[in-house]
C-alpha cells in the first residue's frame, strides 16, 4: 500500500517528526510512502509561513531511506498552494530542484484563505465554489510543472456544510480536459470524512466524471499531519474507486506514474 499525501514538521502545520511518520507508516505495513510538505507563497495567514530549507529536507529523506530502505520506500514530494499571480514562483522553484512527485493544491482563493472562512464572506456559496474553480482552471492551464491535482473541491471543506446546488461539472470537465491530455492526473485525498464531511476529496461524483473525461492516473494519499492518521481509510478507498472503474492506482518517481493494480491491493 502507497500514501502519496502525508506531511512531517517540514510543514508549518505539523509537529510530527518524519522519523516518526516513517515508523507509523511501517508499522501500518505501508510499502511506499512519500512526503509531500507544504509551501504555500504569499499564504494569507502572516501568522503562518509555509515554505522550508529544501537542502535540509533532501538531506533527511536521504538519511531515512539509508536508513529504513530495507523496510519502505520513501520518496520525496512536495505540495504547492498555488494562486494565478504567483505561479512563476513556481516556476522557478520548480526549474531548480526536482521532485519524485509534485502536488498542485489552491489552498487560497482571491487572496483570501479557504482555511480562515475569508473567501466566504459577502458571498454566496456558489459565488465562493465558482471563483474557486475559476482560478484552479487559470492555474492549470498556465502552470505545468506538477503531477497530479491535490483534493479537487477542497473549497467544500471550508463551507461549513453548507449546501451548493450547482455541482460545477462543466468547470470541472474543463480542468480535466486539460489535464488529463497532458499526463496529469489527480488524488483521492481521504482527509474529507475524518474532517466530518460525507465524501473524501474529491466527492465521488467528481472520480467518477474524472473517468468518464479518460482519466487514469489516480494517487492515494491519506494528507496525515499525525502518525494515527496514515493510510486513513484506504481500504474504503480502493473499494470505492474499483466500483468507479479505475483499475490502478499510481505512484510516481522524479514524476513519472507507475501504475499498480487495485485488485492486487484490496
Amino acid at each position: 500500500m502507497f500514501d502519496y499525501h502525508m506531511h512531517s514538521d517540514f510543514s508549518a502545520d505539523c509537529s510530527v517528526s518524519m522519523e516518526s511518520m516513517v515508523l507509523g507508516a511501517i508499522e501500518k505495513g505501508l510499502t511506499e510512502i512519500c512526503f509531500t510538505e507544504h509551501i504555500d507563497y504569499e499564504y494569507p495567514d502572516k501568522t503562518i509561513v509555509f515554505d522550508f530549507d529544501l537542502n535540509l529536507y533532501e538531506q533527511k529523506i536521504n538519511e531515512l531511506q539509508a536508513k529504513y530502505g530495507g523496510r519502505i520506500r520513501i520518496k520525496k514530494g512536495i505540495e504547492l498552494g498555488v494562486q494565478p499571480h504567483i505561479l512563476h514562483k513556481y516556476d522557478a522553484l520548480m526549474d531548480a530542484n526536482e521532485f519524485d512527485f509534485v502536488i498542485c493544491s489552491m489552498h487560497t482563493t482571491e487572496k483570501k484563505g479557504l482555511h480562515s472562512g475569508d473567501l466566504f464572506k459577502n458571498k454566496t456559496i456558489e459565488q465562493a465554489f465558482q471563483v474557486y474553480y475559476e482560478e484552479l482552471l487559470y492555474c492549470v492551464k498556465n502552470f505545468k510543472q506538477y503531477s497530479i491535482l491535490g483534493h479537487v473541491d477542497l473549497v467544500k471543506r471550508y463551507s461549513l456544510l453548507e449546501h451548493c446546488d450547482n455541482n460545477f461539472h462543466d468547470i470541472l470537465k474543463e480542468i480535466f480536459n486539460v489535464i488529463i491530455p497532458e499526463g496529469k492526473g489527480i488524488e483521492l485525498n481521504t482527509s474529507g470524512v475524518r474532517y466530518g464531511m460525507p465524501n473524501n476529496l474529491p466527492s465521488d461524483d467528481i472520480l467518477k466524471l474524472y473517468k468518464q473525461c479518460g482519466g487514469e492516473i489516480i494517487t492515494l494519499g491519506s494528507d496525515a499531519h499525525r502518525v494515527s492518521e496514515l493510510a486513513f481509510e484506504f481500504k474504503e478507498s480502493l473499494q470505492l474507486l474499483q466500483s468507479i472503474g479505475f483499475k490502478h492506482i499510481a505512484t510516481f518517481d522524479k514524476q513519472q506514474p507507475t501504475f499498480h493494480s487495485i485488485k492486487s491491493l484490496i
